[in-house]
């Protein structure tokens, strides 16, 4: 029965989806108060109702309904509790309704916090807009990917939740992801409503900037939960893989970080609107692109759902039909978007669309290589690899440009800066970043396995670090208590620090790593970037759903002195799976690590084949991406960002644009 309440509940989610995407633009056509009104009262119910739905599946998972088919094909008696609320998506039908409940979430949010900000008018075309988009995944759900479908005769017993799964990434990971993905539906509905009303000065970008920094914070702690999951639970040592699946993620961030910085401008200039808009769209149609490639079954990936093609072709025409329709619209309007003031070469505005041309370049390599060797096989060219060979150098050549005017961006100056003090600002940090890769040379040129990563990940750090510090100080210096970091420039300040650390600790991680595959015996050591890693023997151990062969590693510096003891596992699942468990013990400077594979004598207690890791610096990856993340919803916060409809509107009317909050220096 409560199946069917979850399975009525989202259809009842769908109608209101629709009543919440017709009437309120029709409403917004006509000057209709009362059918504008209808947008806030359905997003909340539909909020509702598919928060329903999606504790309706919850409690089948938890009571182990398994006539229930997901729940049958998902989950079993043995599974831990926490990992069957993490099985409602675990897979493709669950996965589907936590997007539409997130959908929901952004959705009833913005309602809620737009009432006393928004004209009544934009309101309606924004959450009319994301009517529409929840509309198309609603129909998407109930006809091609429903979570309630029954399985008669129920079985005993269900099959196990995938052990790549079963880990507590499983609990974060995909929601703050979604919320990073679904997020950029609010910036391509601000987008699409501002052209359908031809509101196309600097106000809507106003709105939509803390909104589109949210989605951008989130899109990135997902990623970097991902990377961090993978790197500990595949037990390849490794961080990133340019899969498909995590090119999908990466290619909205990257459209997503050119996207807030064209908005910066756009709001305070006027300029760079077209592209601003047309961003916006784009952010949100790889997001969908990404929804497609998972679920389409097309892919080979260890993220890749396989499912019936028949749903990767639905969402391949609702991605047709958002693309197609969002740049008609664009087309259309195109002629009243121009505009904005002029600017100079040695402008902050140069800087940000050097910036977006490198962001929006990487993101259409990526594409390419993830598409073409699908392109590739439509067309029977043979199977063709598209891998780390194409990515990796490729990416760094269309970043360099960003990386170099990073330092750049807060001391140039809107409409035209003093070339003096960016000359200045520019040698300062080239010579700190030289004498800080000397530096890093001398300490580990003999470690590294590859100098020219050393050397830039070194150059790269100091540089842009340099010109944080810089800016930093030079606000403390000239601007009174207050006023010297605003949210917006703080926010800044801690993204730009964050990408310095990450380059940091990617380069340095790639070039000081060493890798030991090795056979070894109890008792014997293998030495591996100046550690020891002693291999004690096996035990066998038993968990909730599982048993384990784990291994036993005892780890010691160069002095002879214990700093680590590490507990790989070989675990196999109640539905027979088998699992590699990685151990790591993880520092401020280094990683050590180990993974165990497989007896080679046919014997638990004689020889082993073992993988060892040490891994200098790794863990710096995911700290620049915490930064990165604090620096977007720090951002969001600034007070600028929530002046009321009326404010806005005296201001517009009695003084023209609303004025900077007293900074000729405010970040992009």
């Amino acid at each position: 029965m409560i199946p069917e309440l979850g399975q009525l509940a989202l259809i009842l989610a769908l109608l209101l989806a629709i009543v919440q995407g017709v009437l309120p633009l029709i409403g917004a056509w006509k000057n209709s108060a009362p059918l504008m009104a209808v947008a806030r009262p359905a997003a909340a119910g539909q909020f509702v109702f598919v928060g329903l739905a999606f504790l309706a599946l919850t409690y089948a998972f938890l009571t182990h309904d398994f006539s229930v088919a997901y729940v049958a094909q998902n989950s079993n008696l043995t599974l831990p509790w926490y990992y069957q609320v993490a099985a409602v998506w675990g897979a493709h039908e669950g996965s589907m309704l936590l997007w539409m409940l997130i959908l929901a979430v952004w959705t009833v949010a913005l309602a809620f916090f737009s009432q006393r900000r928004l004209p009544e008018a934009f309101a309606a075309r924004v959450l009319g807009v994301l009517g529409l988009v929840s509309t198309g995944f609603y129909v998407f759900s109930i006809l091609t990917s429903d979570p309630f479908g029954r399985l008669l005769p129920m079985p005993a017993n269900g099959a196990d939740l995938n052990p790549l799964l079963q880990d507590p990434g499983m609990a974060f990971h995909p929601p703050i992801l979604y919320m990073g993905y679904v997020g950029f539906s609010v910036a391509f509905a601000f987008a699409i409503a501002a052209l359908l009303g031809g509101n196309l000065e600097q106000k809507w970008v106003r709105w939509a900037r803390p909104w589109t920094n949210a989605a951008w914070a989130f899109l990135t702690l997902g990623i970097v939960a991902g990377s961090l999951w993978s790197y500990y639970v595949l037990g390849w040592g490794g961080w990133w893989f340019w899969d498909p699946v995590e090119n999908a993620s990466f290619m909205p961030w990257l459209v997503g970080t050119a996207l807030i910085h064209a908005q910066a401008v756009t709001e305070k200039r006027g300029t760079l609107r077209a592209w601003t808009l047309l961003l916006s769209i784009f952010a949100f149609s790889l997001s969908l692109l990404g929804t497609f490639l998972v679920r389409s079954g097309l892919l080979t990936s260890v993220h890749a759902f396989a499912v019936d093609p028949r749903r990767g072709m639905f969402i391949l025409v609702l991605l047709g039909v958002v693309i197609g329709a969002s740049l008609l619209i664009y087309a259309i309007r195109a002629p009243k978007v121009a505009g904005g003031k002029p600017f100079t070469v040695s402008s902050r505005e140069t800087v940000v669309l050097v910036l977006n041309l490198a962001l929006t370049a990487s993101a259409a390599m990526v594409l390419l290589g993830t598409m073409f060797p699908l392109i590739g096989e439509a067309l029977h060219m043979g199977h063709i690899s598209v891998g780390p060979p194409y990515f990796g150098p490729l990416f760094i050549l269309l970043m360099a440009p960003a990386m170099l005017v990073v330092p750049l961006a807060p001391f140039a100056r809107w409409g035209k800066s003093d070339t003096r003090e960016l000359k200045r600002v520019l040698i300062h940090c080239a010579v700190f970043a030289v004498i800080v890769a000397a530096v890093a040379c001398a300490v580990w040129w003999r470690g590294s396995t590859n100098h020219l990563r050393l050397i830039l990940g070194a150059l790269a750090f100091a540089y842009v670090l340099r010109g944080v510090v810089m800016y930093a100080v030079k606000r403390w210096r000239g601007m009174p208590r207050g006023r010297r970091y605003p949210a917006e420039m703080a926010g800044m300040l801690l993204a730009h620090l964050g990408i310095a650390v990450v380059v940091f600790g990617i380069l340095l991680s790639e070039s000081l790593s060493v890798q030991r595959d090795v056979r070894i015996n109890p008792g014997q050591s293998q030495d591996a970037g100046g550690y020891a890693f002693r291999f004690d023997g096996v035990k066998n151990i038993k968990g909730p759903n599982w048993t384990a062969i784990q291994g036993t590693i005892t780890v010691f510096d160069k002095s002879g002195d214990q700093v680590a003891v590490l507990h790989p596992q070989k675990r196999t699942y109640a539905g027979g799976q088998e699992q590699t468990e990685a151990s790591v013990n993880g520092g401020f400077t280094h990683d050590l690590y180990a993974a165990l594979g497989n007896p080679l004598d046919g014997s638990d207690n004689g020889a082993w084949s073992l993988r060892i890791y040490n891994k200098p610096f790794v863990r710096w990856i995911w700290g620049g991406g915490v930064l990165m993340m604090l620096g977007g919803f720090v951002a969001m916060v600034d007070k600028r960002f929530r002046i009321k409809r009326e404010a806005v509107a005296a201001a517009t009317t009695v003084t023209g644009p609303l004025p900077e909050p007293g900074d000729a220096e405010a970040t992009a």
